[in-house]
Order: C-alpha cells, then structure tokens, then sequence
C-alpha cells in the first residue's frame, strides 16, 4: 500500500483534534499538506475516512474502525523507539499536560527533570489552568492529559487519583490564628477573609461542604486563583483557606498554615485522560512518571 507514518499521523492528528487547521498546526505543516497526506491515505486504502462538513470534521464508520488501529501502530513504533537508549537520546515530539497552578510546584519539578534526562529532545508543554479548563482541555484533546481533582464524575474522563490535599488555614506569622494547632471554619468570621471566585473548582468543594452549616465565613475580598489568594496573604490583607498543595513547600519567613476542622475539607488531586482513547508513548511515559513518583 502507498502510505506512509507521516499519513497515518496526519490522520489520527486530524481525529483528534475535529478539523484540518488545528491537526495542522500541531504536526507544523499547512492545511494542504495534511490534506493531502489524508487523500493519500484514503487513495491507499480505498476508503474515505472522513465526513466534511462546514462545522466539523467527522470520521466515517470506515474511520471510525480504523483509527484505533492507526494509534496503535503508531504508539507501537514510538514505544519501541523510546525504549532504545540511543534512539531515546534522538526522538523528538511534544507532550502537553494541563495541571492545576497550585499543584505545579509539588508534582511536576522532579518529574520534567527526570523526563527530560532520558528523552532530551522531546519537548513539554505545561498548561498551567483551573479545574474546569483542564476537562475542557483534555476534552477537545488539547493536552495529552491532565493533573487536576474534578472529573471522577465525568463520562467520557478516567479519573486516576494520586494524593488527598486537605484545604488549611493560610495566614501571616503575626496573626493571632497562626498560633492555634487547628481552627474551626466558625472562628474565621471574626477575621478579614479572603477567598477564590465562585465557579471555581476549589470555592466548589468549600461550599459544598459548608452548605448546611453556618460556619462559611463572609468575604470581604475575592480572587480567581490561589497563587494570588497566597499573595494577598503574605502581604497581610486578610487571611484565607487554600489547598495545603497551594502553600510554599519550604519554610515560609512570613505565611504558616494552620489545618482546619469542623468540618475537615479535602480534595482529591489525580490524573485526567479521555476514556477509551490511548496516549503516545511519550504522553503514557510521562504519565506513569508521574504516577510512580506519588507511590
């Protein structure tokens, strides 16, 4: 048959991402080309796998059967490639991962590190995004996967949790809550609160926790993510509740963290693929890197 990887790539790309300009812009060639990889495949294999219609592109039933072999064939090929030490040292390709901004800095430091030591020439992609970006994200197969802690409920998303992050109390040394072993959600009413938007993810899971109590305290000061909730902390405005995930790591000169009861709130933070829909041999060895180092 007259078809090449390029083809084949060109056409799961064009799968996955539901229109010629957008696989396009991934594999780096233009819209004709792609086009023209995709004929040549269809020419080959005397199939048309693609409906085109002025809003998407779709696969055709023929299309729809032989994508997952296509994948597979490809993700064959990289994962032997990968797995030779002097072939590893030459591959290239890109991974993107979408990643809550506040666990950034706990999961994937290590991780990039020690991926870009084997595979040098693969580049990473960090899309640093709230929780409902990410499903969206990895949805519309804008990243290979995502780290993030809504989804187990989603159809179409397999949900692999990793860790449970407890939400604390985040305030300045001087305060006087920063000398408590633990603090009820009731006492931050007496305090200046600060806090994240509404629609967030993490604003989410406090309200719902908090939603037949009388203990949700009243802001006076409203975010959208908790990097500058943190800030405005430091700087002493107020105090306010963030993931234990969204605190320094080290010690802090001027911000403690202090665990909160009554009720104790957590969020589970875990990997995010789409369900029934394998990943490159890169996106997967990334994947299980970072899954094995939270053993």
């Amino acid at each position: 048959m007259n078809f090449d990887l390029a083809d084949l790539r060109a056409f799961v790309a064009a799968s996955d991402h539901g229109s010629f300009r957008a696989a396009a812009e991934v594999l780096c060639i233009s819209q004709s080309a792609l086009s023209r990889r995709i004929e040549k495949l269809e020419t080959a294999l005397g199939l048309r796998l693609f409906e085109r219609t002025t809003r998407r592109l779709e696969l055709t039933t023929a299309g729809r059967g032989f994508v997952h072999k296509a994948r597979h064939v490809l993700n064959e090929l990289e994962s032997a490639l990968l797995g030779t030490r002097d072939l590893a040292d030459r591959m290239s390709g890109e991974v993107t991962i979408a990643c809550v901004p506040s666990a950034v800095a706990f999961f994937l430091p290590r991780v990039i590190k020690a991926y870009h030591d084997e595979y040098p020439r693969i580049r990473l992609r960090v899309r640093d995004e709230t929780s409902a970006e990410i499903l969206t994200t990895v949805a519309r197969s804008e990243a290979d996967f995502g780290l993030t802690y809504i989804g187990t409920q989603e159809p179409d998303v397999e949900f692999e949790p990793l860790i449970e992050d407890p939400f604390v109390l985040a305030c300045s040394r001087e305060h006087p809550l920063a000398r408590k072993r633990r603090v009820r959600w009731a006492e931050l009413a007496a305090h200046d609160y600060v806090t994240v938007a509404q629609g967030s993810g993490n604003r989410m899971l406090i309200d719902q926790a908090l939603a037949n109590t009388a203990a949700l305290p009243r802001w006076f000061c409203e975010v959208q993510h908790v990097p500058a909730l943190v800030s405005l902390v430091e700087a002493g405005v107020g105090v306010g509740v963030v993931p234990k995930l969204g605190m320094p790591q080290l010690g802090h000169a001027t911000l403690v963290s202090v665990p909160l009861v009554e009720p104790s709130i957590s969020r589970t933070l875990g990997l995010i693929r789409r369900r029934g829909r394998a990943l490159s041999a890169a996106a997967q060895r990334l994947y299980d890197f970072i899954v094995q180092s939270h053993l």
